[in-house]
């Protein structure tokens, strides 16, 4: 095991679990169909729980470019190491797609709307506007970010044993339940990418795989879904300096 593969594993279990609860939510004929925003957000979170408790121990789970560029900004990973964890992290998020698309087949093929066929592997506002998009997109990573740089700045002791929080599965529950949060208030205007990798790896995948009834990928929107985290991580490196 080394840190790509890690990473690239962490993000095919998180893009897996949460692509497939957004499958299992608007596809026709599943046993979740129709269950709700309520399942979608619930779902995203424990993906991220899995994905932070399989790569933690060996990367402290980033799975998400914003996260590498945040954590090299704050020196706790060399920049020579992102652009490796960057491509892990989107093929991993293909791979997920792939898989989720395996399971769901039938399923895709049963749902008449290109839109919704895309909207399982990449985000979509339910109101387009750059501006306010692009916001949303900020200030969820922003959270997200923020959020995380105070939970690894702690540590705590078990068992006589001195470990950061926010690192491995000893921080997986309180990075889950900070998912949890942003999907549930901030999550309803785009669909909370808050992940680039999240949103380009299943994007790449839907346009390059033959689905049935399949329309455009919207690539003129996916500008945002990949600017707006990098910027929202920038932000909150920015902002937890100063307070520091």
């Amino acid at each position: 095991m080394n840190h790509y593969l890690a990473e690239f594993i962490g993000t095919t279990l998180l893009l897996l679990l949460g692509n497939g609860v957004v499958a299992n939510v608007i596809l026709k004929g599943t046993k979740g169909e129709n269950s709700g925003w309520i399942v979608i957000t619930t779902g995203w979170a424990l993906a991220v729980y899995i994905g932070v408790v399989f790569a933690g121990p060996y990367t402290g789970a980033h799975l998400n470019p914003a996260v590498t560029i945040a954590m090299a900004l704050h020196k706790a990973l060399p920049w020579t190491e992102v652009p490796g964890y960057i491509l892990a992290q989107i093929a991993g998020g293909f791979c997920g797609a792939l898989l989720t698309y395996i399971i769901h087949k039938d399923h895709f093929d049963a749902t008449a709307d290109p839109t919704t066929k895309l909207g399982v592997f990449a985000t979509i506002p339910n109101i387009r506007n750059t501006a306010t998009n692009l916001a949303s997109e900020i200030i969820g990573t922003f959270v997200l970010i923020f959020v995380i740089f105070f939970i690894t700045g702690q540590d705590v002791t078990i068992n006589g044993k001195t470990e950061p929080i926010g690192m491995g599965s000893l921080g997986a529950i309180p990075v889950a339940f900070l998912v949890w949060a942003i999907g549930l208030s901030l999550g309803g205007t785009t669909g909370y990418a808050i992940n680039p990798a999240r949103d380009l790896g299943p994007r790449l995948f839907h346009a390059i795989w033959p689905i049935k009834g399949k329309g455009d990928s919207d690539w003129s929107y996916a500008w945002i879904p990949i600017i707006g985290p990098i910027t929202g991580a920038v932000l909150a490196f920015v902002v937890y300096i100063l307070i520091k």
